[in-house]
């Protein structure tokens, strides 16, 4: 009996062959005689190419991808569990560094948790809920023009990376002029928001609206009708309406399948449902329809801040009255830039012992939730932004969970690109618009 020369056994990194025996040169020769062309390409883990530190594993015959596979993790950061940790406005510190690219919405959506459990829903102030639908519209309009910028970037298209990043500093402008800081805000807190406008925020903001109306049009005429960028995203990242609902993909990949779902409009939160607003749709199911998606979506933003500017004419709290709720967040802007109203603390130190001691409880051990858990879902740029709050009836959260839209959207990543070129690989992935804080969080 002849003991064969080498069984050979699959593994993730290719055929390792067992030699048990015979003529080495025998065993050279029947592997080079396998008609096994494949290669496994390692694209990443890489930050510039895949808008975060994205691993692909792809496995390729020639140009053909055969197979795909995301390698997560590189950028975790436990945000989750830090905010076990921490009291249930000290969360709002931790949440909005996640998908770093839209940090109202992730604000946003965990307040609205928090205040679903305290059941104070309807205490929060109109011109709160007002001022968080206009820092999430701006916050939708740098989230795509980020995502159009770098995008075009990776296919070579240099100037639409140079508009997009000069549109965002824009808006960045008008952020630091509200919260005093471009990103990582913690803006928005369980009950209302930090603070008010500050004096001639409405003026700058009328202004942007003005000049981004003025810049939109410039897309249109470098990237819509380009023939060479039609040719580049045309058919490229096909994804139809069967596999978006099999795979659970949201925002403007599932509306590039011709399905118009929105949060905003089919479960409406901070008063959407007052706002005259479009939601653009495609049925081409491919990387150049979620481009024109995103274009269309900063148009409706605008349409929305407009709205909200209207809105905001008349004064008003930005806060619940309740305070034991209430954080006493008076800042005032000092040599050292924003910071704590020293004639405030002034006040509850010296004047009012009540106010001292809600002070002193609020930052140091924080208001109780009532035992109970809240799902709460907002429409992010990249999709369904939904968080899962838990209380246990303390001072900190039991367990707070998001279900970000990154996240999911990343499966779909391998029904797009096997079977297509690698290069079309970068595309499709650029058209997910992944942002790896929020996957990895």
């Amino acid at each position: 009996m002849t003991t064969p020369p080498a069984a050979a056994r699959e593994t993730t990194e290719g055929p390792v062959y067992t030699v048990t025996g015979g003529d080495w040169d025998e065993v050279v020769q029947a592997a080079t005689k396998a008609d096994d062309e494949r290669i496994v390409v390692n694209m990443g883990p890489q930050h510039p190419s895949t808008h975060g530190v994205l691993r692909l594993i792809l496995e390729i015959d020639g140009e053909t991808v055969t197979e795909a596979r995301c390698g997560i993790g590189y950028l975790h950061t436990g945000i989750e569990k830090n905010t076990e940790f921490r009291n249930w406005t000290q969360g709002t510190t931790f949440v909005t560094r996640m998908d770093y690219l839209t940090p109202f919405f992730n604000e946003t959506a965990y307040c609205l948790g928090v205040e679903k459990l305290l059941g104070i829903e309807e205490q929060v102030p109109d011109r709160a809920s007002v001022i968080r639908v206009m820092l999430m519209e701006l916050n939708r309009i740098s989230s795509h023009l980020v995502c159009i910028a770098t995008g075009g970037m990776e296919l070579g298209a240099t100037t639409i990376m140079i508009y997009g990043f000069r549109d965002r500093e824009l808006i960045l402008d008008a952020f630091e002029l509200i919260t005093g800081l471009r990103m990582n805000h913690a803006f928005i807190r369980p009950g209302g928001l930090a603070q008010d406008l500050p004096p001639g925020a409405m003026d700058q903001l009328r202004e942007l609206v003005k000049t981004m109306k003025k810049n939109l049009p410039e897309y249109d005429k470098l990237a819509t009708g380009n023939p060479i960028f039609k040719a580049r995203m045309q058919d490229v990242g096909y994804l139809d309406l069967t596999g978006c609902v099999a795979l659970g993909a949201t925002g403007p990949v599932l509306r590039s399948a011709g399905l118009p779902h929105d949060v905003r409009k089919s479960d409406p939160y901070c008063g959407y449902d007052t706002y005259d607003f479009d939601v653009p749709t495609a049925d081409t199911c491919d990387s150049y329809g979620r481009f024109l998606i995103r274009l269309e979506e900063m148009r409706q933003s605008l349409r929305i801040v407009e709205q909200c500017l209207d809105r905001l004419r008349e004064p008003g709290p930005v806060m619940v009255a309740d305070k034991k709720i209430a954080w006493p967040a008076q800042l005032a802007l000092g040599p050292d830039g924003l910071g704590n109203s020293l004639d405030h603390i002034k006040k509850i130190m010296g004047t009012s012992m009540e106010a001292l001691i809600h002070h002193f409880k609020l930052v140091t051990e924080g208001f109780r939730v009532p035992p109970g858990q809240a799902y709460v879902t907002v429409e992010s740029p990249r999709g369904e932004l939904g968080v899962h709050v838990v209380s246990d009836g303390g001072t900190r959260p039991y367990r707070v969970h998001f279900r970000d839209p990154s996240f999911t959207n990343l499966q779909a990543m391998a029904a797009m690109c096997e079977g297509g070129q690698v290069a079309d690989v970068i595309v499709a992935v650029a058209s997910i618009d992944p942002v790896m804080g929020g996957v990895d969080r």
